[in-house]
């Protein structure tokens, strides 16, 4: 047995120290290199442009019904205001014991919207008819008294002329009979001014009862019951000088301000398109009624007045609205021209628009390219686009704030 382990223990590689370290330091820095070409790969991947998920959509044919309008030559943005609206006020200050109106509610012409407080008004109509009675007593007494003069005075000029009575006595029946002549045509001018106070009594009762003054709908209820209306002032913030607005609908129009340097563009019967901001994809028929004559020198605008083509209930006064002068063959007609061979029908999503010019992105190898675009109207079924594409292209559609000219982008499904 001792042979055995004598020869084994002659078999036996002795490994120096530092050998072995160095297996493990190898060891070791084989990791870090790992670790390290890990690390720097994510690095690149999180540099690297990722591509953005989008639809594409095809520029398609535009149907042959299809018309084209006229180009916009200008676009300009302003407010939807009615030619006719009233702040509706009684005539007198007064208490309002009764408001007969809400906002939104129609209204016509001479319809009761409120009532003052007529206790005064009636106090005061009471005492003038009572004024008009002693008025008309008056002047029955003043016919009497007259009635009673007038013989007196001819019999006394009678007997004068026959020498029976002097002329003192003639003269003082002739004072009394021109006496009673007067009072009686001063009886009869109080019985007018006593009808006339009966008027002016009756007149302000009927203040107290507030109307509309013309058909429309009711924007703003301004007073309640109990509080004090003057058509004055406002006294200090504790009176109301209006009982509401009303706006007559079918008044309403547009005012927009254009820059002087176009207003050259602008003239009176010119068609046009307007949008609501609250219906962007609603475009409304329209017509310039007139160009205000005078400029805004801070602003550096000339106001002009467009009018709708027809009325509609989505329409409401100070709503934003974008209106696009047409250009047209004829100041009072618009022109139409049929789709020709290079209109093309696109979906609105793919388009960003500026008036007559919009900017698509075409897709083209995983990778999209900004182009610029000549626009026609929007109907139905998207936006028309008379230059810049060709049938069959294929363009990006849904947010295209996220895209820019070569930004890479990947299909979504």
């Amino acid at each position: 047995m001792s042979d055995k382990s004598e020869l084994l223990e002659q078999l036996r590689i002795e490994r120096p120290a530092d050998e072995e370290g160095g297996r493990a330091s190898w060891i070791v820095w084989a990791f870090a290199i790992v670790v390290g070409v890990g690390v720097a790969g994510g690095i690149a991947w999180y540099a690297l442009p990722h591509a953005t998920p989008i639809s594409v959509a095809t520029a398609e044919p535009a149907p042959t019904d299809v018309v084209v309008g006229p180009s916009t030559i200008l676009d300009a943005s302003g407010y939807v205001v009615a030619r006719r609206q009233a702040t509706v006020s009684a005539k007198i200050t007064g208490k309002v014991v009764h408001v007969g109106i809400e906002e939104g509610q129609r209204v016509e012409p001479g319809q009761v919207i409120a009532q003052l407080d007529d206790t005064n008004a009636r106090a005061a109509l009471e005492q003038a008819r009572a004024q008009r009675a002693q008025a008309e007593a008056n002047l029955v007494a003043a016919r009497v008294a007259f009635e009673n003069a007038k013989p007196t005075y001819q019999r006394n000029e009678l007997q004068y002329a026959k020498a029976v009575i002097s002329a003192q006595t003639l003269d003082t029946a002739k004072a009394a009979y021109d006496a009673t002549r007067t009072g009686l045509d001063v009886a009869a001018r109080a019985v007018e001014v006593a009808e006339a106070g009966v008027a002016s009594a009756a007149r302000n009762l009927d203040d107290t009862v507030v109307r509309a003054p013309f058909a429309g709908v009711v924007t703003v209820k301004a007073a309640q019951e109990g509080e004090m209306v003057s058509p004055i002032s406002a006294g200090g913030g504790f009176t109301r000088t209006g009982i509401g607005t009303i706006v007559d609908m079918d008044s309403l129009e547009i005012e927009v301000d254009v820059s002087e340097n176009f207003i050259n563009r602008v003239h009176a019967g010119q068609r046009a398109t307007a949008k609501l901001n609250a219906y962007p994809d609603w475009e409304i028929p329209a017509h310039v009624i007139a160009i205000i004559p005078t400029a805004d020198r801070a602003k550096a605008t000339v106001k002009v007045r467009v009018g709708f083509d027809a009325r509609d209930d989505r329409i409401l006064p100070e709503m934003g609205v974008r209106v696009a002068f047409l250009e047209s063959a004829s100041a009072s007609t618009p022109a139409q021209t049929s789709v020709g061979s290079r209109a093309l029908v696109v979906p609105a999503a793919a388009v960003q628009t500026n008036g007559d010019v919009g900017v698509v992105y075409v897709v083209n190898d995983g990778a999209v390219e900004r182009r610029s675009v000549k626009l026609g109207t929007r109907v139905a079924g998207g936006q028309i686009v008379l230059s810049g594409l060709t049938s069959g292209t294929r363009i990006a559609v849904g947010d295209l704030s996220q895209l820019v000219d070569g930004a890479k982008v990947r299909i979504a499904n």
